[in-house]
This record gives structure tokens, C-alpha cells and sequence, in this order.
């Protein structure tokens, strides 16, 4: 295969990370007879400091010519400005919107030799594998905004809003991700409180029950949730959501392998390129230290193959080179829980040393 695929470094330890996972990727073209070809585009804090805009038009028209696009990281401190112009996070929105991404896929999956990582005592967390569904384009980050008045008595408004249209699409594709899972599909929202979310329930009823009469179905409030994913994560197959809900409940979910360099995410859409990138920030205290971890970005590629692609042995070769170097012991300091650790470049090389065995 060729495939024509553009990296998206971004800020902070973004490049860092990024590197690495070119590193698996061209490892993964040698062993398997593929050719792909890269081409680094910028996003981000970088963008906004080279030209002012964190999703220059160049950077747009790249991805919309690929194959499929990986994504380090963006932000940091040096933009943390409220009164700024522009922030690197806008760049993130706005290719989502560019490119009709409206499905964030993010796996949470232990790997059995990082169980002990994990803040949640063993019994809890064995066995947790569930798959987030976020709806990416819609909700209250996309609603109408502003503000209102000035000094003492100003306000700020930001609307959440959802079409039948939007919460049909990815509900199905929710349904049929656990058609091919456990067969349990679990919806969250606040029906009891947001119309949005009543309209959100009465969609997804409906598309359940006259599409997918075979998934088993529930619905639960996203405060419950939150308390859900702590006391019994493994009761839980795949999980659809709203985009600010789903924002929320991934990162606390993301944290039950005790690592949030541990996690990749999948950003998709109707047939175009799909995004792919590691669900943690640009980690600026650490940027050029050489101790950020590669292995959610690397991950992330896997997902990038085996959706974008269709290279599903060569997805499953990267898990497993993944699982070979935690079984070995190895480990970058996040997940060392205080023993002896490797940096950056040395565990992207022992995953490209494992992909060989």
C-alpha cells in the first residue's frame, strides 16, 4: 500500500512524541511491504507564532489531500492568554469542523502489566475495556456565544445545541462499533435537567430500537456516570456521548490505567481522513526533556492503520510490540510509579526491537 499520511507535531512534547511514532510507522512499511510518505504541517501554538493562525490554510489543504493525519499536541502556557486573539485550542476545533470529524473514538483498555498503575485497587479495574463514542462537532463548544454588558454587570452566554441529524450519526455509529465489541451500548446525557439532552434520548431510543434491536441498550445521567467509571468500570462495553460530557468522562476514565500517556484517540468522519492523536496535553514542563511518554501517540497510529487504512495486522503488530515492552519491565516515568525508567527515544526504539520478534 501507499499511503500519503501528515503529522501534525504541534506544541510542547508534541514533537517528541510524534517522532517516535513516524520512527513505528516507517518500521511497520519495511516489515510489511508498505510505502507511506510524510509531510509535517503545523497547528497550534507554533502556527499562531509563525503566522498567526492556529490552523493556517496550508496545514487545511494538507490533511484534506491525505490519507489519514496524526496529531501531537497543541497549547501551552505561552498562549494561556484569555484577552489573546486567538488560542492554539482553536485550531483543534476548527479542523474537527474543516474535515466534518464528528466521531472521537478513545479506547480504554488495561494492559494486564500496568494494572498495579492504575489509582483503583486491582479488583475494580481488571478487566475494564470500554470504548468511548464523543460526538465532536456539535454541543455547547460549537453553540452560539458571547458576552453581554460590561464591568460588574457583565455575563457570558454559550448555547448547547444538537440537530436529529447529529445525534442520529453517531449513535449508529456507536451501535454498530458494539455490534462488533461485547453487543452493550450504554448513552449518557442529562435529560433530567438540558433539552438538548431530551432530544438527545429521544433520538437515540428510537435509532436503537428500530436499527440495532440487537445491542443491548441503556441510558444513564452523566453525573452517575462519573461515579460509575470509579466504583465499576468493567460493567461498561461501549459509551456515547456528548461532546462536553464526553470531553469530561474520557479524561476521568483516562486516568484508570493510571497514565494518561497510555491512551491514543481516533477522530472520524463520512469517508475523509481521519485524525488520530494521543489523548493527553503538550505537557510543556517536561517539552525537550526527553521523558515524555510515546506510547499513546504510537498507539494512536495503530488506530490510524487499522481505521484509516485498513492495515489491520499491522495495527495488531504495534499492540502487541506495545505489550511486549511493558511485559519486558520497561517503562518512561509516568508509569514507573517510582522505579527505574527509560526516556522517549529509548522505548520508541524498543517498540520498533519488539515489532520484530
Amino acid at each position: 500500500m501507499k499511503a500519503n499520511l501528515v503529522l501534525l507535531p504541534g506544541d510542547g512534547i508534541g514533537p517528541e512524541i510524534v517522532a517516535q511514532a513516524r520512527l513505528v510507522l516507517e518500521s511497520v512499511a519495511t516489515q510489511f511491504g508498505h510505502e507511506f510518505s510524510f509531510a509535517s504541517h503545523q497547528i497550534g501554538g507554533i502556527a499562531i507564532d509563525n503566522g498567526g493562525d492556529p490552523l493556517p490554510q496550508e496545514t487545511i489543504d494538507a490533511c484534506r489531500a491525505s490519507d489519514a493525519i496524526l496529531l501531537g499536541a497543541v497549547g501551552g502556557p505561552k498562549w494561556d492568554d484569555p484577552s489573546a486573539k486567538t488560542r492554539p485550542e482553536a485550531g483543534l476545533l476548527k479542523i474537527r469542523k474543516e474535515l466534518g470529524l464528528f466521531a472521537n473514538l478513545r479506547p480504554i483498555k488495561l494492559f494486564k502489566e500496568l494494572v498495579d498503575a492504575s489509582p483503583l485497587k486491582r479488583e475494580i479495574i481488571e478487566g475494564t475495556d470500554i470504548l468511548f463514542l464523543r460526538e465532536l462537532t456539535g454541543g455547547i463548544y460549537f453553540g452560539p456565544s458571547g458576552r453581554e454588558g460590561s464591568g460588574a454587570t457583565e455575563s457570558a452566554f454559550q448555547s448547547m445545541v444538537y440537530s436529529v441529524p447529529e445525534v442520529e450519526r453517531i449513535v449508529r455509529l456507536a451501535a454498530k462499533a458494539a455490534q462488533g465489541r461485547d453487543g452493550r451500548l450504554t448513552s449518557v446525557d442529562k435529560a433530567n435537567v438540558l433539552e438538548p439532552s431530551r432530544l438527545w434520548r429521544q433520538v437515540a431510543a428510537r435509532v436503537m430500537a428500530e436499527e440495532f434491536p440487537d445491542v443491548k441498550y441503556d441510558v444513564v445521567l452523566v453525573d452517575a456516570m462519573a461515579m460509575h467509571l470509579i466504583n465499576r468500570p468493567k460493567d461498561f462495553d461501549v459509551v456515547v456521548t456528548g461532546n462536553m460530557f464526553g470531553d469530561i468522562l474520557t479524561d476521568e476514565a483516562s486516568m484508570l490505567p493510571g497514565s494518561l500517556g497510555m491512551l491514543p484517540s481516533a477522530s472520524l468522519g463520512d469517508g475523509g481522513p481521519g485524525l488520530y492523536e494521543p489523548i493527553h496535553g503538550s505537557a510543556p514542563d517536561i517539552a525537550g526533556k526527553g521523558i515524555a511518554n510515546p506510547l499513546a501517540t504510537i498507539l494512536a497510529a495503530a488506530m490510524l492503520l487499522r481505521h484509516s487504512l485498513n492495515l489491520t495486522a499491522e495495527a495488531d503488530a504495534i499492540e502487541a510490540a506495545v505489550g511486549r515492552v511493558l511485559a519486558d519491565g520497561l517503562r518512561t516515568a509516568d508509569i514507573a510509579r517510582g522505579s527505574d525508567s527509560i526516556g522517549t527515544e529509548a522505548m520508541g526504539a524498543a517498540v520498533i526491537q519488539r515489532l520484530s520478534v
